[in-house]
C-alpha cells in the first residue's frame, strides 16, 4: 500500500485547513493509501477533528523563519521522517508548507511531490511569490482550486502541464441541519434577536486578513439598511481585525445592527436563518464560503474574485459584483430582500449545482487520478534509468 503524506501549516479554522482535513479523510476512507498527516504549527481548533480521523500520530515541524538555524533543523527532521516512513507521495497545501515541504521532499527524494496554490493575487508579496515559484519548481505537480488560479500561475511562468485543477468540495450532509429547532430558537442560540420581521445578511469569513474586505461589506450594510430598515448583519469569523471592524460599524451607525458571533461551528444552522449570504473578498482562489452558502440553498452576493464565476451563475444562483463596490453589493442584496421568491429559487438552483459539480467524490477521484499519473510517470523514469545503467 502506498504511503501518502498530507502536510499543512496549522489547524486554524480556515478554508485551506478544512479542505486539507477533508481530503485526508477521503483518502483514508478510500482504503487505497496509508495516509499520514503532518503540520508546522500543531495548534488550532481543527486539531481535534484531525485526530478523530484515526490515522495515528500527527508530527509537527514548527518554524520560526525560513532564514534561521531552526529551519535547517526542521528541514532535516522532515526529510528523515519522509525517508523512514517511506512516503511515496507528499501533498502540501499552502504557502509555508509548499516551501518547507517541497524542500524536504526533494532532499528525501520522495517519488511524487504535489504542491498547491489556493489564492490569486493580493495575498503574497513579490518576494514571497518568487520563493513559492521556487517550491513549485521542486514539485512534480501543482494543484489549484480554480481555473482563475491556473491562469495566474501560467502567466507567472509555471508550465500548464504541471498544473491540475481540483475544485474544493463540500460534504452536503452537515449543511442540512437535522435538529427541529424553530427559527426563533436558532436565532437565540446565536445571540441574535429572535424577531420574525428581521432579515439577516451573513458573511462567513475570517477576520485575520484585510483581503476579506469586511469594510466594503459594512459600507454596503449601511446602504442596505437605508432601503430595508429591518435588515441585520451577521459576521461569523475570528481574528485580530474584529475590533477594528466593530469600530467601523460604530462609525457607520450600525453598532446595534451588526452582530459579531465569532468562529462558527454550526454554519448550517446559521445559514438556515440567513436570508442572503455575502463574500466581499478582494482576492480568493476558490471560496469555501460560497459553496457552503449554495449548499444551504441561500442566494449569494459575491465579489468577482478567483473562482467565483466558476461556482456562481450570475443572475441565476446569485449575483457577482465588482471588488470594493459597496453600491453594487448593496443593490444586489436589496434586490434579493425585496424579491424573496426569486431569492429562494436562486438558492435551490445553487444547491443543485453544488451537489452536481463540487462533491467529495469528484474531488477524491481527481486527486487519485493525479497521484496515479505521477507515480506511473516516476516509475517509468526509474525503470528507464535502470535500463540505461544495465545497457551501460
Amino acid at each position: 500500500m502506498l504511503n501518502v503524506l498530507q502536510f499543512i501549516d496549522s489547524f486554524i479554522q480556515g478554508g485551506t485547513e478544512r479542505q486539507t482535513i477533508q481530503l485526508t479523510r477521503l483518502l483514508h476512507e478510500s482504503g487505497r493509501y496509508r495516509v499520514h498527516l503532518a503540520c508546522g504549527n500543531p495548534n488550532g481548533p481543527l486539531r481535534e477533528e484531525a485526530e478523530r480521523l484515526g490515522i495515528g500520530e500527527i508530527p509537527s515541524f514548527p518554524l520560526t523563519s525560513f532564514y534561521d538555524r531552526n529551519f535547517v533543523v526542521q528541514l532535516r527532521r522532515l526529510s528523515r521522517y519522509l525517508r523512514e516512513r517511506e512516503i511515496d507521495i507528499i501533498h502540501t497545501h499552502d504557502f509555508y508548507s509548499n516551501i518547507f515541504g517541497m524542500a524536504a521532499a526533494s532532499l528525501a527524494r520522495v517519488p511524487a511531490r504535489v504542491a498547491s496554490k489556493r489564492e490569486t493575487t493580493g495575498m503574497r508579496t513579490a518576494r514571497q511569490s518568487f520563493v513559492q515559484r521556487g517550491a513549485f519548481g521542486l514539485a512534480h505537480a501543482v494543484v489549484v482550486n480554480s481555473e482563475a488560479v491556473r491562469r495566474q500561475l501560467v502567466a507567472e511562468g509555471i508550465p500548464s502541464k504541471k498544473i491540475t485543477t481540483v475544485y474544493n468540495a463540500l460534504n452536503l450532509n452537515p449543511m442540512r441541519p437535522s435538529n427541529g429547532s424553530s427559527r426563533e430558537e436558532t436565532l437565540a442560540s446565536f445571540a441574535l434577536p429572535a424577531n420574525r420581521s428581521l432579515r439577516f445578511i451573513t458573511i462567513v469569513a475570517n477576520l485575520r486578513h484585510e483581503v476579506k474586505d469586511h469594510r466594503t461589506f459594512l459600507r454596503a450594510a449601511w446602504l442596505v439598511r437605508q432601503a430595508v430598515p429591518d435588515a441585520r448583519f451577521v459576521i461569523a469569523g475570528e481574528g485580530p481585525l474584529e475590533q477594528p471592524m466593530r469600530e467601523v460599524a460604530a462609525e457607520l451607525g450600525l453598532g446595534s445592527d451588526v452582530f459579531f458571533i465569532g468562529p462558527c461551528e454550526r454554519v448550517a444552522e446559521l445559514l438556515r436563518v440567513s436570508d442572503v449570504c455575502v463574500l466581499s473578498s478582494t482576492a480568493e482562489g476558490f471560496s469555501n464560503s460560497i459553496l457552503e452558502y449554495m449548499a444551504a440553498a441561500r442566494p449569494v452576493v459575491a465579489t468577482d474574485v478567483g473562482g467565483a464565476r466558476e461556482a456562481i451563475i450570475d443572475g441565476q444562483t446569485g449575483y457577482i459584483v465588482p471588488v470594493g463596490d459597496e453600491h453594487a453589493m448593496a443593490s444586489s442584496i436589496v434586490d434579493l430582500l425585496h424579491n424573496p421568491e426569486k431569492a429562494g429559487a436562486m438558492g435551490i438552483l445553487g444547491q443543485e449545482l453544488v451537489a452536481r459539480k463540487f462533491s467529495c467524490g469528484a474531488r477524491l477521484q481527481r486527486t487519485e487520478e493525479l497521484y496515479e499519473r505521477l507515480l506511473a510517470h516516476r516509475s517509468f523514469s526509474v525503470r528507464r534509468d535502470i535500463r540505461r545503467v544495465v545497457q551501460g
